[in-house]
């Protein structure tokens, strides 16, 4: 198996704005490489650290990482699953509250860099692009079996790709002659879909925003975000932190719009001077408006560049 390879983004923001107590619980809802995890354990003595991810291959990979770097007194387990389910996952292992969560929504670089994965458009690999290896559902099956019209919706809204029906016809049109298998046949349906001059203006490779747009199609990334913000918000004790970390305006706008509801829940008219609704609060806001990488991360880290950490405390 190739090495899970892990750099941790905004690390230092992530730690600060956990506010780590040595005998807090603490979760890292994707696990990853377990980049994140080391660190919030090392900064444990009695606490507990709970890691939840639906690749297989990064809690294998992530559980020596961060046991390792786990004190003798505290607490590490892995579990296998999707942070969507972190109240079930949690309550399975007996946690009923914690003191901060992390939630990292980006692709892990283990996987981007494994081509088996099919996650990049650079290179040639298998259309695949599950995070969870066990499920049934593909990039392939995606591309080669959904109507038309729903492939264009799909790189339209996950992917803001102004060449979504263009892309889609000519997805279609090629896969009556055979079926689309790899990633270097996605991507020659993207370049023959987006005119040379508009690839030529467009500082980005032609295939990025159909990639993301597939990738989130076949995780169902954005579709229980919000409800996943609104458990962990349930979840954490007075003073616990919530920092989740975004890669593309479409998750950062999720994010942004559900700690804004969290914190400011009341539905009554403006014009009544007072709260009838009884809606309270279950969060604050740390950050008014998102941390980004430095330019020392950026120059160390490249893919840390569309990365933005928004922060909630219970309350």
């Amino acid at each position: 198996m190739q090495e899970f390879k892990h750099k941790p983004v905004l690390l230092d923001e992530c730690l600060s704005g956990l506010n780590i107590r040595p005998d807090g619980v603490y979760v890292d809802g994707t696990l990853g490489g377990g980049g994140h995890s080391s660190e919030i354990a090392k900064r444990l003595t009695t606490g507990t650290l709970i890691g939840i991810d639906r690749d297989m291959d990064a809690i294998r990979a992530a559980t020596a990482r961060v046991r390792e770097a786990t004190p003798p007194g505290a607490r590490f387990e892995a579990l296998h699953g999707n942070f969507h389910d972190a109240k079930a996952l949690l309550k399975s292992v007996g946690i009923e509250k914690i003191d901060g969560a992390l939630l990292d929504l980006g692709v892990s670089s283990y996987q981007l860099d494994n081509r088996a994965r099919g996650f990049s458009y650079q290179g040639d690999a298998p259309l695949d692009m599950r995070m969870d290896a066990s499920q049934p559902f593909s990039a392939r099956e995606l591309v080669n079996e959904w109507p038309e019209k729903d492939i264009a919706r799909v790189i339209r809204e996950y992917g803001e790709e102004n060449w979504a029906a263009q892309i889609a016809r000519v997805l279609c049109d090629r896969r009556k002659l055979a079926p689309i298998e790899t990633t270097a046949q996605l991507v020659d349906v993207i370049d023959a879909a987006i005119p040379k001059k508009v690839r030529a203006r467009d500082g980005s490779h032609p295939a990025r925003r159909t990639f993301q747009a597939l990738r989130i199609a076949v995780n169902d990334e954005l579709k229980p975000l919000e409800q996943a913000l609104d458990d962990f918000a349930s979840l954490l004790k007075p003073g616990g932190r919530l920092c989740v970390i975004a890669f593309h305006s479409l998750e950062d706008r999720v994010v942004k719009t559900t700690f804004h509801r969290l914190a400011h829940p009341c539905t009554c008219p403006p014009s009544f001077p007072v709260c009838v609704c009884g809606k309270k609060p279950t969060v604050t806001l740390i950050t008014r408006k998102p941390i980004t990488a430095s330019d020392g991360e950026l120059e160390e880290n490249p893919r840390a560049r569309s990365a933005t950490l928004r922060i909630a405390e219970g309350v």
